[in-house]
C-alpha cells in the first residue's frame, strides 16, 4: 500500500541533498549559513532561466539586484571615505567607480566560484561573456542584507571581496597617471603640450584651482582640484577622454 510513495520520498530526499549542497557553497562564498533559502536561491535565478522554465519574472534576480547595487556602493563609498581622509571627491568617485564596475564585480565573482551557482539557460552561452556573474554578486549582496542585515553584508563586501581581490595600491597609481600618460602621448607625437592654471578660487581655508591643457596653442580641456597636482591630473584625464586615448 506504501509502494506509490517511494517515488515521492526519493524526489524529496534528492530535492533535501540538493539544498543542503547548495546551503553548504553559500557559508562557504559568505560566511555564514543563510536562514532564507529562497532569498540566495533567487539571487542566483538569471532571466534567461526564468524564461526557459515559464517562471514568473518576479522569480529573476533582477530586483535583488538593484538592491545589492546600492548597498555596494555605499559600503565601498565609506570604505574609501575612512581610507582616504585626504582625498577629494572626484578622487573617490573614480576609485568606487573602478571597484564596483561590471569588469571588476565579473573577475571577483569568478574568483569566488559564484558562477558554479547561477542558474541560467545554458543553451546561450553567449550570456556567460556578458555581466551574468557580475550581476548574481550584487543580486547576492541584496540577499544578504536583507537576510543578515547591513553590518554582516558590510562584512560580507570588505572581507570576502573587496579585501581579498581589489588591489587599491594599483588602482591608486592609475587614477593618479593620468598626467604621465597624456604627456607620454604627446611625446610619441611631436607635439608640444602643456598645464596651466588658469584659475584660483577661494572657499574658506582651501582654494579650488582650475588647470588648463594646451597642445601646441590649442585648449583641450581642463580639470578642478584642491591642488595643483590634483587639478592637472584632472584635466589630464578629461584630455584623455576627449583625445580618445585609452
Amino acid at each position: 500500500m506504501f509502494g506509490p510513495l517511494k517515488p515521492v520520498r526519493r524526489l524529496y530526499r534528492r530535492i533535501f541533498q540538493q539544498d543542503k549542497e547548495f546551503v553548504r557553497a553559500i557559508a562557504g562564498i559568505t560566511g555564514s549559513a543563510p536562514d532564507n533559502l529562497r532569498l540566495y536561491k533567487l539571487a542566483l535565478t538569471h532571466t534567461s532561466f526564468v524564461r526557459l522554465t515559464a517562471a514568473s519574472k518576479h522569480e529573476t534576480n533582477e530586483r535583488l539586484e538593484f538592491l545589492g547595487d546600492a548597498i555596494l556602493g555605499a559600503v565601498v563609498a565609506e570604505y574609501l571615505f575612512k581610507k582616504f581622509p585626504y582625498e577629494d571627491e572626484g578622487f573617490l568617485t573614480e576609485i568606487r567607480s573602478r571597484i564596483v564596475n561590471r569588469e571588476s564585480l565579473n573577475h571577483i565573482a569568478l574568483k569566488i566560484g559564484l558562477n558554479l551557482l547561477v542558474r541560467i539557460d545554458t543553451s546561450n552561452q553567449s550570456q556567460r561573456h556578458k555581466s551574468v556573474n557580475g550581476n548574481a554578486l550584487e543580486a547576492l549582496v541584496g540577499a544578504i542584507y536583507l537576510d543578515k542585515g547591513y553590518d554582516t553584508t558590510r562584512r560580507f563586501i570588505l572581507n570576502k571581496l573587496v579585501k581579498p581581490y581589489v588591489d587599491l595600491h594599483q588602482l591608486v597609481n592609475t587614477v593618479s597617471n593620468f598626467k604621465s600618460k597624456l604627456i607620454e602621448w604627446a611625446q610619441s607625437q611631436n607635439l608640444d603640450i602643456r598645464f596651466e592654471i588658469v584659475k584660483r578660487k577661494q572657499q574658506g581655508n582651501t582654494t579650488e584651482f582650475t588647470s588648463e591643457v594646451y597642445i601646441g596653442d590649442k585648449p583641450v580641456a581642463v580639470g578642478k582640484g584642491l591642488s595643483k597636482k590634483k587639478a592637472d591630473q584632472a584635466a589630464a584625464e578629461k584630455s584623455l577622454e576627449v583625445l580618445k586615448i585609452s
